[in-house]
């Protein structure tokens, strides 16, 4: 019998190693897995890469993971904010590197992992810094009908960490509003997800009409607490 739901964070974390690359959904404050993030901390995995579309907020979630030292590298759109003072402090002390990623190209590049395209070109980015490898070397480009474009490879991870609002056993997802975001194309990008939900459903009451997310590629949900702010939940068919 399939049965995806973990008895806790620890359980659904572990065996992540030192120097996985960490794929974490969010998009500012909205869909962000703390008890996730939490839970890594405490599970100890050094020396990750994280893919985000920001670097940390304030003193917790990604913020406190940076600030525990975790964290090698991280890949995002949007790392600089008005409380992103524990990325900002490490990344101009040498202590972090970062890769900076337009937004969209971000979004494609997982897309991509997940649906086996070896690489693609995009118009974002040309004639830019974001034109340039880390090593300061420039991207190969093309012009194509005209225009000139990059090329972008796909980012894999090791495991993905998001939100959803409701799952079944077999690991089905559906999201709340602005916190799907990323989720479901980190989802497909992953080796491994883990996904925190609110509620976990009777298999079969979801409406395969909303599930955004199938099973197939997720590996553990975990069931949360819902905060008092949050209100409502989902309908089942």
């Amino acid at each position: 019998m399939i049965n995806k739901i973990a008895a806790s964070v620890a359980e659904a974390l572990s065996g992540i190693q030192d120097g996985a690359t960490v794929l974490i959904g969010g998009f500012g404050t909205a869909g962000i897995p703390n008890e996730l993030i939490d839970g890594l901390i405490d599970q100890g995995a050094r020396e990750l890469t994280v893919v985000n579309n920001n670097a940390g907020n304030g003193d917790t979630g990604l913020a406190a993971l940076l600030k525990m030292g975790r964290v090698r590298k991280i890949v995002c759109s949007f790392p600089r904010q008005a409380d992103s003072y524990v990325f900002d402090e490490l990344y101009r002390s040498g202590k972090l590197e970062l890769e900076l990623v337009p937004q969209g190209n971000l979004a494609e590049r997982l897309r991509a992992a997940g649906a086996g395209v070896g690489a693609f070109f995009t118009p974002t980015g040309y004639g830019t810094e974001l034109a340039k490898n880390s090593d300061g070397s420039l991207k190969e480009t093309r012009e194509i009908g005209g225009k000139h474009y990059v090329l972008e490879y796909p980012i894999y991870g090791d495991v993905a960490l998001i939100k959803a609002e409701a799952g079944d056993r077999w690991g089905n997802l559906i999201y709340r509003k602005a916190a799907r975001n990323f989720g479901p194309v980190m989802a497909t990008a992953a080796k491994r997800t883990v996904a925190t939900v609110h509620e976990i459903a009777e298999l079969g009451s979801l409406d395969p009409e909303t599930i955004v997310t199938p099973g197939i590629h997720v590996s553990h949900i975990v069931k949360i607490a819902r905060s008092a702010t949050q209100a409502g939940g989902f309908k089942s068919a």
